[in-house]
């Protein structure tokens, strides 16, 4: 029979508006599937599935198994694509995390934000898309941050309602439910490479060039005193990772973390994570502590996540006092601000030390600083390397070694053209570089990249 026949002899022609019609109609057919057999399976499969002795591979199998029991008895008209979509829609959502699964797989997705169960966006190539994935549920969503929060000994609760964690793999996870989050709980993944990056995927990216990361080597063999600083999702962290990398493999290494995240390849090192306070408001660690106890474990260098609060003056009397090329990440717009909060956190500690006093702490403790920003066309790129001098006054004299230059313009494609270029200035330091047998060519600062001559 004819289409003419069908409708009667009068010919219809489909519209794209029919058209995405059916295709919302059977997408919404899926859902309601998925949604009734992920409440079937937990009604039926609840206890084993949440059993901490379970065999990963034999559960997985086991759930497989009835899922298909459960799709034949299944009244719904379902292609076998639609059956496997279905099947494997819900073995995620039972033993991984629900529909962020493959996103937290996808190479490309840098960080997966989910604002309520029925809103997430992702971020690729630092440009941020809202998808179309969903949870079935409020009560769904609280379930998989209760799983990602358990795996790393945390809670969230009423109590508690925040928690930072981490992933397996080293990915940062922030969650806050109610009574904090109004319109539902809310996920942020911020994932790491599953291979950490290297200094060469660093110049490919464009995050910084050959010669900066010549002389970010000689900075950190020559035992120097460097904080990282940038805004948040600069690529503060990664690029910390990186840079311990230029770590001799014969050092003590002692690393100082809120939520573990960074992954160091030397041999000796040990890893120290704070505690947050228990339900009873009892048995925390802070950062502070950590720093405080890592000085008694003989570290050649202390490395810290983040500095963010009152153990910026233990971590500046460490650089003080002897622990030489210690590594740091903070929150700051730029070099000459993150000295203002360093200074702002120190008086944060409760002593009543002058300001002078503070800066001229913070002068001969840190060496370099080095700026990360996060530009308009999503790159993350070292705008700025400043080595820190001495006091001129009451003020701690900065000096530029490499800067961005913005003056070359963007292309057609709204990528920003400039590289960083040297200043031409020589860093004072460099003598004391020399003196340990570590050498920095004299063209390296030059104003021209060579490689660009």
């Amino acid at each position: 029979m004819s289409l003419k026949e069908r409708t009667g002899g009068a010919s219809h022609s489909f519209t794209a508006e029919d058209i995405a019609s059916s295709r919302i109609a059977a997408y919404n057919t899926k859902d309601s599937v998925k949604r009734h057999l992920h409440r079937l399976l937990i009604e039926e499969m609840g206890t084993e599935i949440g059993a901490s002795d379970a065999d990963d591979t034999l559960l997985r199998m086991r759930i497989e198994q009835k899922l298909n029991e459960l799709l034949d008895r299944e009244t719904t008209p379902l292609s076998a694509a639609d059956r496997r979509e279905i099947v494997l829609d819900v073995l995620d959502n039972v033993l991984g995390y629900g529909p962020i699964q493959t996103l937290l797989e996808d190479p490309e997705v840098t960080e997966v934000m989910v604002n309520n169960p029925n809103t997430i966006y992702l971020e690729r190539k630092g440009r941020i898309f809202q998808t179309d994935r969903r949870f079935i549920d409020e009560a769904h969503l609280l379930r998989i941050i209760d799983k990602i929060v358990g795996q790393v000994g945390r809670r969230i609760d009423e109590a508690s309602p925040m928690v930072d964690a981490r992933l397996p793999d080293g990915s940062r996870v922030n969650a806050v439910i109610h009574p904090l989050a109004i319109n539902g709980p809310m996920l942020t993944v911020r994932k790491f490479s599953r291979d950490p990056f290297t200094v060469d995927d660093l110049i490919n990216f464009g995050t910084l060039t050959p010669n900066v990361a010549m002389f970010l080597e000689a900075c950190v063999r020559g035992k120097l005193n460097i904080l990282i600083s940038g805004g948040t999702g600069t690529g503060k962290t990664t690029l910390l990772n990186v840079v311990s990398l230029f770590v001799p493999n014969d050092e003590r290494v002692i690393t100082i973390e809120d939520a573990a995240e960074l992954r160091l390849g030397q041999e000796h090192v040990l890893r120290l994570e704070s505690r947050p306070p228990n339900i009873e408001g009892k048995g925390q660690v802070a950062i502070r502590d950590l720093v405080r106890n890592s000085l008694r474990m003989r570290p050649d260098r202390i490395i810290v996540g983040e500095v963010r609060g009152t153990e910026a003056l233990d971590m500046l009397q460490a650089m003080n006092t002897g622990h030489e090329g210690s590594l740091s990440t903070i929150h700051a717009n730029s070099p000459r601000d993150a000295l203002a909060r360093l200074e702002t956190m120190v008086l944060m500690s409760g002593l009543d030390l002058p300001v002078r006093a503070i800066r001229e702490q913070t002068s001969s403790a840190i060496d370099l600083i080095v700026h990360l920003s996060r530009l308009r066309d999503g790159s993350r790129k070292v705008v700025q390397v400043s080595e820190v001098g001495g006091m001129e006054g009451d003020t701690i004299i900065m000096q530029d070694v490499f800067y961005f230059d913005y003056s070359m313009g963007v292309d057609e494609d709204g990528r920003f053209r400039g590289v960083l270029k040297g200043t031409g200035l020589r860093p004072s330091f460099t003598r004391r570089l020399e003196d340990l047998g570590v050498h920095t060519p004299g063209d390296l600062f030059e104003h021209e990249p060579p490689e660009r001559r």
